[in-house]
């Protein structure tokens, strides 16, 4: 039986994964982060030194016969996955060492294109109670491409801002979920064993995703996904069997404030920006045939031409040519290395292109 919480944008459906699955359009969402089932393959309580029960996962959900029954599980709902993504669609997955490879090996054999494995490092992780081996302080991302040819989202300056002007490395420590963001029963114990940070949806919502895009969560529990999603102006669509779980999560979300859209304004890398010649700048008259460019040290000095190429002496090219055969180089960025002088002070050709933008867009309105 299908129950459907929330309106068509945004909506948790109660029902089973492969079933609800299959009712979705091909092509029809742009993300998929999916926590599934770890296949923990517990054999009894775990107990404290003290002798008190550990409140660790004991659910029939986590409970498969057999690895070949957990594959075939895995690669009949990452199929349907697979399905329902837009072509330059991706897809995130979340294991510990009792799954992942298992996981990575179906992402691969299905057709998946992975573009890094992550590493998220818990601040705060459970102790090994047993002392019979490492405490288990991490858990893996899979994040992977519908195919080698998609033209994913990555929001490589925001990331990049979100790390303090560093590149975001794939090794994330951020705490799990604790204190008030655990949701709890009317009894106070914890309302699902596996419940993420919002911390970790955040950022990879963010890294992945623009406003507006829809993602799907097949293994909804209680919202994370929906809330983080709420939050930053993205849809959602989560798949719980579990209608507890479901109420849960939608009395959550429903809790969650959405952002202002001026708030949702993150740097965007230049590669998801319009693309514009060096020609088209001198077409505008930023910059004029005849001006003069040089490098950062004015060891070179150039002159720009009316079709967009630049010469120095007898040397003619490209932005890029000419400033990489003046280098003895194979290759230079001419926007970076290039630049012109304002008001006494030099500044990349890139200022001009970022200009040609701005009134390229106001034309547009």
């Amino acid at each position: 039986m299908r129950k459907s919480l929330g309106n068509e944008a945004s909506r948790i459906v109660v029902g089973d994964c492969l079933d609800m699955l299959q009712g979705l359009a091909s092509d029809s969402v742009d993300l998929v982060f999916a926590d599934p089932p770890y296949n923990l393959q517990l054999d009894g309580d775990l107990l404290r030194p003290n002798n008190t029960i550990v409140d660790g996962v004991h659910q029939d959900w986590d409970k498969f016969l057999s690895f070949e029954a957990y594959d075939q599980f895995t690669r009949a709902w990452l199929s349907e996955c697979r399905r329902v993504l837009k072509p330059n669609g991706a897809l995130w997955l979340i294991g510990s060492y009792h799954n992942v490879f298992r996981l990575g090996t179906a992402v691969q054999d299905l057709g998946f294109w992975i573009l890094n494995d992550v590493i998220w490092r818990k601040t705060n992780p459970m102790p090994n109670f047993r002392g019979r081996r490492f405490t288990n302080a991490h858990e893996t991302l899979i994040w992977a491409s519908k195919s080698a040819a998609s033209r994913y989202t990555f929001n490589y300056e925001a990331m990049k801002a979100l790390n303090d002007d560093l590149q975001m490395r794939s090794d994330w420590l951020i705490p799990i979920c604790s204190g008030p963001e655990r949701l709890k029963t009317r009894n106070g114990q914890k309302a699902h064993p596996t419940q993420k940070p919002e911390g970790l949806l955040h950022r990879i919502l963010l890294a992945s995703t623009n406003p507006g895009d829809t993602v799907l969560d097949p293994f909804f529990g209680t919202g994370t996904t929906g809330a983080v999603a709420r939050r930053l102006g993205r849809n959602y669509l989560g798949i719980e069997r579990d209608a507890d779980y479901a109420q849960a999560a939608a009395e959550r979300i429903a809790n969650v404030a959405p952002l202002e859209p001026s708030a949702l304004d993150t740097l965007r890398s230049k590669r998801s920006e319009p693309r514009i010649a060096f020609g088209t700048i001198v077409e505008m008259g930023i910059l004029v045939a005849g001006s003069k460019v040089c490098d950062d040290r004015r060891l070179h000095l150039a002159e720009v031409k009316a079709d967009g190429s630049l010469s120095h002496g007898h040397l003619k090219g490209s932005i890029h040519k000419l400033g990489a055969t003046l280098q003895g180089r194979p290759a230079c960025n001419g926007w970076t290395y290039w630049h012109t002088e304002r008001d006494g002070q030099l500044q990349p050709i890139d200022a001009l292109r970022d200009r040609a933008r701005r009134q390229l867009a106001i034309a547009a309105e």
